[in-house]
């Protein structure tokens, strides 16, 4: 029996074998439980002493504390995957794990620590992350960046009292993360999907346009993070938005809405040029399009949903259960979507009726997502 397979001197539970076993339940956990901390703290219900203000401690929260460990679920599954070696379980995953939910008690309660101490407690995370992947200099290199971003975050909360061009960087690295990765995993699955039904249009190989929209796409983030309202800025965003919008039509999405849990895929990503096309237009004209609604596209409508459809579709896969999204799985993306609208509808029009919908419905989303992939933690099904 090797050390991966054991526990304390016994047998490993189920959930400390895998990484995207408990970090995807880690994260589903967090992402309901933070937004009910947000609700009690917006309330004036002190539920919390976070290291940072409530609305600096929701965003790092859900774009550091909630996406790098879906993250972190993804590649310590993928990565041994890809490179033919067995994934990291055992106690160095429960090391991994006690380090990331330190960082979350750090900053919700760390408030009297100091930003230093604090800021060291929360970075460790994607520092042990990194030295558990090994070799893999892709993956190295944006959890390298996401890392960079985070500690942005804390310095400049410590130096100017709010996070700006960090949270920026964060979604950047994100959004570039989900360009290159998503979008070599959705034409791949969907072409197998059709080969499976007999579709002849299938989508084409990676080419040089993909290349390009690439490349495009993230140096308009890049610039974006520097420069959020600059002209040149709102130009490239937009030139990136009809490119990624070209992209995702050439994967001949309409021909897989009969199956979810793949439609989930290419309606995610879709969000991401609807969403560089709105922060265009935000940069122009915020009356027109507040940039808040433009955030949350991107963030709940490109990040959140991209996140989820690949929870499910990985916690499926990887349990060697059909790929196909039940009624509960469908519930789960309608919660998370109608989430997203009350949210844009109230960066529109604010109303607390609509931003409390918002949070529900998140939670609802997450709570959901726990029900039903419950058994990643003890193997029922």
């Amino acid at each position: 029996m090797n050390a991966e397979s054991t526990f304390a001197g016994r047998t490993c539970p189920l959930v400390m074998q895998a990484g995207f076993r408990v970090f995807f339940l880690a994260a589903a956990a967090w992402a309901a439980l933070g937004m009910l901390l947000y609700l009690a703290q917006l309330s004036d219900i002190r539920v919390m002493a976070p290291a940072f203000s409530l609305v600096d401690w929701h965003i790092h929260e859900f774009l550091f504390g909630y996406t790098g460990a879906v993250i972190a679920g993804f590649v310590l599954t993928a990565v041994p995957s890809w490179a033919g070696r067995s994934p990291v379980g055992g106690p160095r995953l429960f090391a991994l794990l006690a380090v990331w939910l330190a960082g979350r008690a750090a900053i919700a309660w760390g408030g009297g620590l100091g930003a230093s101490l604090v800021a060291a407690v929360d970075l460790a995370f994607p520092l042990v992350l990194m030295l558990l992947i090994g070799r893999n200099v892709p993956v190295l290199a944006l959890i390298g960046l996401f890392l960079l971003a985070n500690a942005g975050f804390h310095h400049e909360v410590a130096t100017t009292g709010e996070a700006d061009h960090s949270v920026r960087a964060g979604i950047a690295v994100v959004l570039t993360l989900i360009v290159l990765v998503g979008g070599q995993v959705i034409p791949a699955v969907t072409r197998d999907w059709m080969n499976e039904h007999d579709d002849p249009a299938l989508p084409p190989d990676f080419d040089v346009f993909d290349g390009v929209t690439i490349a495009v796409s993230a140096f308009a983030l890049g610039l974006w993070t520097m420069m959020p309202y600059a002209p040149t800025s709102a130009l490239l965003l937009a030139f990136a938005g009809v490119l990624n919008f070209a992209r995702v039509a050439r994967w001949h999405g309409s021909h897989v809405h009969a199956e979810g849990l793949l439609a989930i895929l290419h309606i995610a990503y879709a969000f991401i040029p609807l969403g560089l096309l709105a922060m265009a237009v935000a940069a122009f004209d915020p009356l027109l399009m507040p940039p808040s609604a433009a955030m949350h596209l991107l963030t709940i409508g490109a990040i959140a949903m991209m996140t989820l459809a690949v929870m499910t579709r990985t916690g499926l896969d990887y349990t060697r259960q059909p790929l196909h999204a039940d009624r509960m799985i469908l519930a789960v993306y309608i919660a998370l979507m109608l989430s997203l609208l009350a949210r844009v509808a109230y960066a529109l029009e604010p109303g607390y009726a609509l931003l409390i919908a918002s949070a529900a419905l998140w939670i609802v989303t997450f709570v959901l997502f726990l029900w039903r992939f419950g058994f990643l933690a003890s193997g029922r099904r």
